[in-house]
């Protein structure tokens, strides 16, 4: 499903600044695969989404999904593979614009743009249908401006909306670093269930062991810009949330 051959990512080159940021990496990932990214503040693990996602360029190697290079294809143009939830929950959504609203638009992601989706009496049923899912409440707000709501809720809608259009990669970048542990469940098991009931390929960044541990099936720890461990699912479950924080010394 993905694939990356011998990515290398230099920021700054020739600079005093120079920073390699990824070093000589190659990994594959299947179809339906969740894997965790664990590592330190500025092993690369953001960089290395950013390079699959198309937010950032590799100084060296290749990308391809489902055997299509797509190294040098724009982020936009990559949209009708990948979706992408950021840390900071006012990303990714239009404050101004009401919840209704912002689901109409996630459903537009990569089809021509018209009025008349997502206007009528169904498209509002479905959305109505999958917030109550959420069990937060919000099936009843569905006129209410997006950014009158907590980050929590606004970051479970960011995620809900964005499996709204075809999409076949999930990027989830520390998506809930900035959430309380209640609202972080709810984001983390909806990860889960369209991972395991709709075959969705998820890449979860997180700074939490324990999450770590508990969601996806593979673990890979990134350190200072190369892989330092590649766990496979029969594997991580031999692993105690003590031995996850020994690899951190």
């Amino acid at each position: 499903m993905i694939s990356l051959e011998n990515i290398s990512k230099i920021f700054h080159k020739g600079k005093e600044n120079e920073l390699s940021a990824l070093k000589n990496i190659s990994l594959k990932i299947d179809k339906g695969e969740f894997v965790t990214l664990v590592g330190a503040n500025g092993s690369g693990k953001t960089t290395l989404l950013n390079i699959i996602g198309g937010a950032e360029k590799p100084s060296s190697g290749s990308v391809r999904i489902n055997g299509e290079d797509i190294t040098r294809i724009p982020e936009h143009k990559r949209s009708k593979w990948i979706a992408r939830v950021f840390q900071n929950p006012n990303n990714g959504t239009a404050p101004d614009l009401t919840i209704l609203d912002n689901f109409r638009l996630a459903a537009l992601r990569t089809r021509r743009k018209s009025l008349k989706i997502g206007a009528d009496k169904v498209f509002k049923r479905e959305v109505i249908s999958r917030i109550a899912g959420l069990g937060m409440g919000l099936e009843n707000k569905i006129n209410q401006s997006m950014g009158n709501l907590s980050g929590g809720q606004r970051q479970a809608l960011t995620l809900l909306m964005s499996v709204m259009d075809n999409t076949d990669i999930l990027l989830l970048d520390e998506p809930t670093a900035a959430l309380d542990p209640k609202s972080a469940r709810v984001v983390l098991n909806l990860a889960d269930t369209f991972n395991k009931e709709m075959g969705i390929t998820v890449i979860l960044i997180t700074h939490s062991l324990k999450d770590a541990q508990q969601y996806g099936g593979r673990l890979i720890q990134l350190q200072e810009g190369k892989i330092a461990r590649d766990i496979n699912t029969e594997s991580k479950l031999q692993l105690s949330l003590a031995d996850i924080s020994e690899w951190f010394g």
